[in-house]
C-alpha cells in the first residue's frame, strides 16, 4: 500500500504576500533612505542595514509564533496589558522624545516604541474578553464596560504621548472587534459618538493638531504638513502610470520629510507608477480578504474575533497611511504595516501574523482534503 504525503497547511495567501512586502521593502527603504543616510550617516546604505536585519528578525517571530497554539495568548492577555500598561507609563515619565513627542523607551542600543505592543496586546484581550463573556456581551454591565475599561486607559495613555492618531486608531479597532462580537449596534453607535466627541475636543485644545486639522481642510493650517503632503503628491506625480524607475526617486532628496517612514508610500509611487501602487495595495486587499476567511472558519470564539482584530489592524494601518499620503485623510504617524522603516512595528505586525497563521492552521483554511490511501488490489 502507498500513500501521498499530506500536503501543507500553512497559509500561502497570507504568508507569501506579507512575505513579499517584507522583502521588497528593503529596496524600498533602501531608494527612500540613500540620499538621508549618505549625507547623515555617511553611508548611502547607513539605514537599509538594520531594516534588513529587522526584516530577518521579523520573518523569523512571524513562522515562530506560527507555530505556538493561538490560546496561549487567550491565558496570557491579562498579563500583557499590565506589561503594555507599565510600559506606557514609562515613556511618559522617562521616554525618549523625538520631534516633540515622547513615543519610545530606550532597552540598551535600541528604541522600544510601547503602543506597538499595546495595540496588539489590546487586540489579544479584547478578543479574550469578548469570547469569555460571549453571554453577556451583549449589555453594559460585565461586558462592554469590562471592555472599555481595559481600552480606554491604553488610548489616553498614548493620546498624552502624544500620539492621537494612534490611541483613536485602537479605539476603533475595538470597535469592529465588537461589532465582530454582536454587540448591540446601538451600543456600538453611543461609543463610537462618545469616542469622537472626545477624540475632536482633545485634537483642538493643542494649537500644532488644529493646524493640521486647518491645512487638511484648505486653511491656514500648518505649513510643514502642507509641504510634506505637496511633497508626496508630487512623487505620486512624477511616478505616473510606470514610474521613474526604482533607485530614481527625486523627491527622496530632502524634498519630502520621513520619505522612508510614514511617507514611504509616495516614493514607491514615484519610482513604481500606478502599477506599483495598484500591486502594493492590492497584497494588503488580499491578505485583508483572507484574514476575515480565517475569522470566518476559526474553530472557536476567540480565534474568530482573534483573526478579525488582527486582519483588521493590519488593514487600518494600511489603508489610513495610503490615505494620508494621497491627501485623503488628515496627515498621522502611522507607518504603512511591513513597509515603513522601523522595528517595533516590524516585530509586532510579523508577530500577530504569525498568530494569524496559526489560526488558519487549526481551522483548516487552506488544508485540502485529505487524498484516500491508494492500495493495490492485485
Amino acid at each position: 500500500m502507498t500513500q501521498r504525503p499530506e500536503p501543507s497547511n500553512i497559509d500561502w495567501f497570507i504568508l507569501l504576500p506579507i512575505a513579499a512586502l517584507l522583502l521588497f521593502s528593503v529596496a524600498f527603504v533602501y531608494s527612500a533612505s540613500a540620499s538621508f543616510a549618505d549625507v547623515k550617516l555617511g553611508s548611502s546604505e547607513g539605514l537599509v542595514w538594520n531594516h534588513a536585519l529587522r526584516v530577518i528578525i521579523g520573518m523569523v517571530l512571524m513562522l515562530f509564533f506560527a507555530k505556538v497554539d493561538y490560546h496561549v495568548f487567550e491565558r496570557s492577555s491579562t498579563t500583557l496589558m499590565w506589561i503594555a500598561y507599565g510600559f506606557l507609563v514609562m515613556v511618559l515619565i522617562m521616554g525618549t522624545e523625538i520631534k516633540g513627542a515622547s513615543r519610545w523607551v530606550r532597552l540598551g542600543p535600541v528604541n522600544f516604541q510601547p503602543s506597538e505592543l499595546a495595540k496588539f496586546a489590546v487586540v489579544l484581550h479584547t478578543a479574550a474578553l469578548l469570547s469569555t463573556n460571549s453571554a453577556v456581551v451583549r449589555t453594559w454591565k460585565g461586558g462592554i464596560f469590562d471592555i472599555l475599561k481595559w481600552t480606554l486607559p491604553v488610548s489616553i495613555l498614548i493620546a498624552l504621548q502624544p500620539n492621537l492618531s494612534t490611541a483613536t486608531v485602537i479605539f476603533l479597532i475595538v470597535m469592529v472587534m465588537m461589532f465582530l462580537a454582536d454587540v448591540r449596534p446601538f451600543h456600538l453607535s453611543v461609543i463610537v459618538a462618545a469616542g469622537i466627541t472626545a477624540a475632536g475636543l482633545y485634537a483642538v485644545t493643542a494649537e500644532y493638531r488644529l493646524r493640521r486639522l486647518l491645512a487638511f481642510f484648505g486653511g491656514q493650517g500648518d505649513e510643514a504638513i502642507s509641504y510634506q503632503l505637496d511633497q508626496a503628491l508630487i512623487a505620486f506625480g512624477n511616478g505616473g502610470i510606470t514610474g521613474v524607475g526604482p533607485g530614481q526617486s527625486r523627491q527622496r532628496d530632502f524634498f519630502l520629510p520621513e520619505s522612508y517612514g510614514d511617507f514611504i508610500f509616495s516614493i514607491v509611487g514615484e519610482e513604481y507608477g500606478f502599477i506599483g501602487i495598484v500591486f502594493l495595495m492590492s497584497a494588503f486587499i488580499l491578505i485583508m480578504l483572507r484574514g476575515y476567511t480565517v475569522a470566518r472558519k476559526a474553530p472557536d470564539s476567540f480565534g474568530r474575533i482573534l483573526a478579525g482584530g488582527i486582519t483588521t489592524t493590519l488593514s487600518v494601518y494600511a489603508f489610513v497611511n495610503a490615505g494620508v499620503t494621497c491627501g485623503v485623510l488628515p496627515t498621522t504617524g502611522l507607518p504603512m504595516p511591513f513597509i515603513s522603516y522601523g522595528g517595533s512595528s516590524v516585530f509586532f505586525s510579523a508577530i500577530a501574523v504569525g498568530v494569524l497563521l496559526n489560526i488558519s492552521s487549526q481551522a483548516g483554511v487552506f488544508k485540502r482534503k485529505r487524498v484516500t490511501p491508494m492500495t493495490d488490489d492485485r
